[in-house]
């Protein structure tokens, strides 16, 4: 048995990982997310607390919510990767990054001095294939963030295949791994039900649009 610790964002990627890794035959035990500051929002990409407690009582799964800033995001997520292989016994967390060598390079590191094996199970595989055998899966997702070459239009959309396509078209990556939009699972077969999400609008802010959640 390989107990493992995803590394939960919320949104599709980490979803497709972890579906991944137990079809490999890892055992999950607990999700974990870093919050900004004032543990509210997500530190990636800006959903609330109430939204990712709700996923991961769908999945029936502890969420472990940390507060960071910059300056201490390593630390804290050391400790608490230390303080979690020695609760739940891991042998292993799972990350959704596909191919950016400097996020892989980190994991590697905070998974070594906690003592467990950093797993990346969409580990260099092609962007428009992944969306597609995401949402073959049963994995229903919608853009909270996107950057302006995108626009407020995007947020809120559900990922389709005709979306993935047409993003490719622009010139943007479909899967989003440089940061071109962010998305939020709504529903995916490792929950027993779909999401229920709070009412919210749109902003721009900074060169970057996003989803504002009502609390």
């Amino acid at each position: 048995m390989k107990n493992f610790v995803c590394s939960w964002s919320g949104g599709k990627d980490s979803c497709y990982a972890m579906m991944l890794a137990l079809n490999q035959g890892f055992v999950p035990q607990v999700v974990l997310n870093m919050m900004n500051e004032n543990g509210k929002v997500s530190r990636s990409h800006g959903i609330p607390i109430s939204v990712l407690n709700q996923q991961a009582q769908k999945m029936k799964l502890p969420l472990v919510a940390v507060p960071a800033t910059w300056g201490d995001y390593e630390e804290k997520y050391i400790s608490t990767l230390k303080i979690l292989q020695s609760k739940y016994d891991l042998d292993a967390a799972v990350f959704g990054d596909i191919d950016l060598q400097s996020h892989k390079d980190w994991e590697d590191k905070v998974c070594e001095a906690a003592s467990i094996k950093a797993v990346l199970p969409l580990w260099q595989k092609d962007r428009i294939d992944l969306v597609n055998e995401m949402i073959d899966n049963g994995i229903e997702t919608m853009i909270v963030s996107c950057n302006l070459q995108m626009g407020e239009s995007y947020l809120g959309k559900i990922l389709t295949k005709e979306l993935a396509l047409e993003l490719l078209k622009k010139g943007i990556d479909p899967c989003g791994e440089n940061g071109e939009f962010h998305t939020l699972v709504i529903n995916c077969p490792m929950f027993s039900e779909v999401i229920e999400l709070p009412k919210y609008t749109t902003q721009t802010y900074s060169n970057y649009c996003f989803i504002v959640w009502e609390e």
